[in-house]
């Protein structure tokens, strides 16, 4: 459906050769923009002090007051990952304080996203003192008024991208507000947390709270495996403040230093966690945390993470993986439908597709729609908005975009031409919700599907694989797959090593839900090398030459590891 690009990554040999002094690992770093040796420091002593971080100092100070004063403070989170993580770190922090704690997660059906006046009302009946927000309220003009308007003291820590007309909170720290100077704009909502909650146990400490009441000092570091979770799992970029919170979140998770939850979900997983890379964070941990939300109460999920023992915690784990499989089997259904509703519109557009994608069918599960436009958007390589009909008859969207098109920005230029077409929305460069009435499903596909073109002014969506360029048979090795693995965290922004080549399929054999297993050998190599193409069936076509692109990988099996190839892509060369 498009034309793919393979690209190699270009890089400075001088400022490899300084980087690392295995001239692989070299090129790899040099490649993703670190020029000297000491960015390479992932220790704690490098994260930027809080300082330049607009209202930080005003939250510790209110949030010390509620502590001080016995005033209860309600968490308000979100109903993913991040949200969990940020609500499970806030209120096991709080709690160790001596603060009286509760918190609550909007019901993603019922209530949908953030702090709603809807909210308040619920939450009135907890008898707070103090509103809490945790990746949220960047938004929630009408919400945090509604607080106000009840006698609340309102937080907000968010770190969504914030509109022009900022909320009348008590405190907001945002380390995206227009006004905010802190250098990590990249931060997600439980990194936002991590720093707040940092700030408040120094306060308590110097102020003589912790002493006066025979409590120990949280030490902070322990809840860097929750941050690590969230930071990768809302797949913000991997900055170096970010790489530093998920490096120390992931040795602790390996050391088996981690909260009971998170050992449990890799114990559910079947993955041991002495191998935790952050690639598992967002493909074992996430994914049964996000479930809860999708499907259930998010709850279960913040219930998972502050278990204090893996007795109590192994069962919620089970819940959560149960829902997660039950979530693959909606969405395997979800997806057929939304593959037949693109193959419809390439045969009525005779064979080529508009530049963006809308699609919609009344019992599609609103919990899963986000991951379905992200499928159906790596598939055919456009922004895809998927929408499913909400209890009350309006349609909530899910949109994910590619590069190049910033998909928030979209929904505001949308919004600026007809304020009446969008409901609520907001979101990322790369992500957005939206809420339409469905009588305006066809208008909001045409001027999504015009807006994105306007954007594009002619230029064609390619996906581009940009690779770290080719390795002779002595560097597919098992060394360097261990090497690369563990080499720094990768994710956003940061990308997983990848190589290209042209191969020979010397043999292939479909497995599972059409997957192949391969073997390959170098054009002008003299070995064969297992491999692995996901979600692909490749037919062996005799002695045509692939192009490839692939990453090493540590094949792990009956505690005997193994090199193979994780094929990215594959064409005729």
């Amino acid at each position: 459906m498009t034309d793919d690009l393979i690209r190699r990554r270009v890089f400075e040999p001088g400022v490899a050769s300084q980087l690392h002094e295995h001239p692989l690992l070299g090129r790899i770093l040099a490649s993703r923009g670190i020029v000297r040796a000491d960015e390479l420091g992932l220790q704690l002593k490098y994260l930027p002090k809080p300082g330049t971080m607009r209202d930080f100092d005003r939250a510790v100070e209110l949030l010390a007051a509620a502590i001080t004063g016995r005033q209860k403070i309600l968490i308000v989170g979100d109903y993913d990952a991040d949200g969990a993580t940020s609500t499970a770190l806030a209120c096991d922090v709080l709690r160790k304080l001596g603060a009286e704690v509760g918190y609550l997660v909007p019901s993603r059906f019922k209530y949908g996203y953030g702090l709603s006046p809807e909210i308040v009302e619920v939450a009135l009946q907890e008898n707070p003192r103090v509103l809490l927000t945790v990746d949220n309220g960047i938004a929630s003009v009408s919400g945090v008024e509604a607080a106000r308007q009840a006698n609340l003291s309102v937080i907000v820590t968010d770190h969504h991208l914030p509109p022009v007309q900022l909320p009348a909170a008590d405190a907001l720290v945002n380390p995206n507000r227009v006004d905010c100077e802190f250098p990590g704009k990249n931060l997600c909502g439980v990194g936002v947390i991590f720093y707040v909650m940092s700030g408040l146990c120094r306060a308590l400490q110097q102020s003589g709270w912790l002493e006066s009441k025979n409590l120990d000092f949280p030490k902070m570091a322990d809840y860097l495996d929750l941050v690590a979770v969230g930071t990768v799992s809302d797949v913000v970029p991997l900055d170096r403040l970010n790489r530093i919170l998920v490096e120390q979140g992931v040795r602790r998770i390996r050391a088996g230093q981690a909260r009971p939850g998170l050992l449990a979900l890799f114990e559910v997983a079947g993955r041991p966690h002495r191998y935790a890379t952050a690639d598992d964070l967002g493909f074992i941990v996430g994914p049964r945390l996000n479930a809860a939300g999708r499907l259930d109460d998010m709850s279960v999920g913040v219930d998972c993470l502050l278990a204090d023992d893996i007795g109590k915690a192994l069962p919620i784990a089970r819940e959560l993986d149960h829902l997660n499989r039950s979530r693959r089997q909606i969405e395997s259904g979800m997806r057929a439908d939304a593959e037949e509703q693109v193959n419809a519109v390439l045969a009525e557009q005779s064979g080529a597709l508009p530049q963006a994608l809308v699609l919609y069918q009344p019992d599609w599960h609103e919990g899963v729609i986000g991951i379905v436009a992200g499928r159906i958007k790596e598939q055919c390589h456009r922004p895809v908005f998927a929408f499913a009909r909400a209890a009350d008859g309006s349609l909530k969207g899910s949109g994910r975009s590619v590069a190049g098109v910033h998909i928030r920005d979209i929904l505001m230029a949308i919004v600026a031409s007809d304020p009446t077409l969008l409901g609520k929305f907001g979101g990322h460069a790369m992500a957005a919700g939206a809420t339409i009435a469905e009588s305006n499903l066809e208008q909001f596909r045409q001027a999504f599907v015009s807006e994105v073109d306007r954007v594009l002014d002619g230029k064609p969506l390619q996906r581009e694989w940009l690779t770290d360029g080719a390795l002779n048979d002595d560097e597919m090795s098992l060394a360097n797959a261990s090497l690369v693995k563990y080499l720094q965290p990768w994710g956003q922004a940061f990308p997983f090593p990848s190589f290209d080549d042209e191969f020979e399929i010397r043999d292939v054999r479909i497995v599972g839900n059409g997957h192949s297993k391969l073997v390959l050998r170098r054009v002008g190599g003299k070995r064969d090398v297992p491999a692995v193409a996901f979600n692909r069936v490749i037919e062996n076509t005799g002695q045509q030459v692939w192009r490839v692109v692939y990453r090493l990988d540590v094949n792990r099996y009956r505690n005997t590891e193994s090199l193979q190839l994780l094929v990215d892509h594959m064409e005729l060369a």
